[in-house]
């Protein structure tokens, strides 16, 4: 039998449902509200900004495919020979660059220009130890034109130097090949008592020199701080034309040492040449000549008359005359005949038959 429901029971449930209805109205009002107060309160932010808005982390060394080592940037490197010039400079380190350039001062004096690891040192003129002798067999016109001459011919060989000054701030440097050379004499040449140390550069001693000018006739070496120059005759058992063509400047070469003579740290001249470092073959090669043979050959140089030829059997020859009706000159390919044999000298002499070919 349905259960029947009472009066009181009814108007009670209505109140209850009208007062959550009320309840409900009324927070959906005060939510209305507080969202009409929050935008007004923040600001809208465009979807425009937030995607352009940068994304900052840490910064960070390069990530390489291998994580354990990291690329060194243009930065960081020049950072790392900052701090090894700093180095040097505390220690007085003997460094090596090249003399990339020679530059002008306002002030109207002259310095060459020095790079290590891409680093730019300064030298001045005083300081490159160009020593010129002035006297009346020495006549060199003004000093500093002379010394400035002697410089441009060195462009592009190795210097020694020691730092001397530094700048933080502008990154400048200045040195002096002079400290060094005279350091590195002390070394080789001047060995202390104290140290039991022997003299490293001496007498019939090979060793390594480098090239620092080159002209036609003679090449100029510095040997551990003494500077020398070497005459073509002594360059090559070859007939050598131009020394230009063989030996350039920048390059390291083996050297005899024939003499050393030290009067002071200041005062130090040593005489060396190349080609005792070599086998003379031209001895050898001078009993394949037969008299009256006639072999093809190349002319290295012509001096007063007499025509230098380098014959391609490995043999030095002069010749005084020439039956072709053309002059020979540098490097023509030549006939040479044989007339006799100069075993003191090791050299072939005769004649030039003809031309074989003319360089123009």
């Amino acid at each position: 039998m349905p259960r029947k429901v009472k009066t009181d029971e009814l108007s009670t449930n209505t109140v209850i449902e009208e007062s959550v209805s009320i309840a409900n109205a009324a927070d959906m009002e005060k939510t209305e509200e507080n969202a009409v107060t929050a935008s007004q309160v923040i600001p809208e932010v465009s979807a425009s900004a937030i995607s352009t808005a940068p994304i900052k982390s840490a910064s960070a060394s390069i990530l390489t495919l291998n994580a354990d080592t990291e690329i060194e940037t243009p930065e960081s490197r020049e950072e790392t020979i900052w701090h090894e010039l700093q180095n040097a400079y505390r220690t007085k380190k003997i460094l090596t660059g090249n003399l990339g350039g020679i530059e002008k001062m306002e002030g109207g004096g002259t310095i060459a220009v020095i790079y290590y690891k891409e680093m730019r040192i300064a030298i001045p003129l005083s300081e490159m130890m160009i020593n010129l002798i002035e006297d009346e067999n020495h006549n060199y016109g003004e000093l500093v034109q002379r010394q400035n001459k002697i410089l441009g011919n060195m462009l592009g060989c190795e210097v020694d130097f020691i730092v001397k000054g530094l700048d933080s701030a502008s990154r400048s440097i200045v040195a002096s090949r002079k400290d060094a050379m005279y350091k590195k004499r002390q070394i080789f040449y001047l060995p202390s008592a104290n140290t039991n140390s022997r003299i490293r550069v001496c007498e019939d001693r090979i060793v390594q020199a480098r090239v620092i000018a080159v002209a036609e006739k003679v090449v100029r070496v510095e040997i551990f701080g003494v500077e020398c120059s070497i005459l073509a005759r002594d360059l090559s058992w070859d007939w050598l034309g131009d020394a230009t063509e063989h030996f350039h400047v920048g390059e390291q070469i083996l050297v005899r040492i024939f003499s050393v003579k030290c009067n002071s740290l200041e005062d130090i001249s040593v005489k060396a040449d190349v080609k005792s470092v070599n086998g003379n073959t031209s001895k050898a090669n001078l009993s394949k000549c037969k008299i009256q043979g006639k072999y093809a050959g190349t002319v290295t140089d012509i001096h007063k008359g007499t025509v230098f030829v380098r014959l391609h059997i490995g043999v030095n020859a002069v010749a005084h005359s020439c039956y072709d009706n053309r002059m020979p000159g540098k490097k023509d390919e030549v006939s040479f005949v044989v007339t006799r044999i100069d075993e003191e000298r090791n050299v072939a002499v005769g004649l030039i038959s003809r031309i074989i070919r003319q360089n123009l």
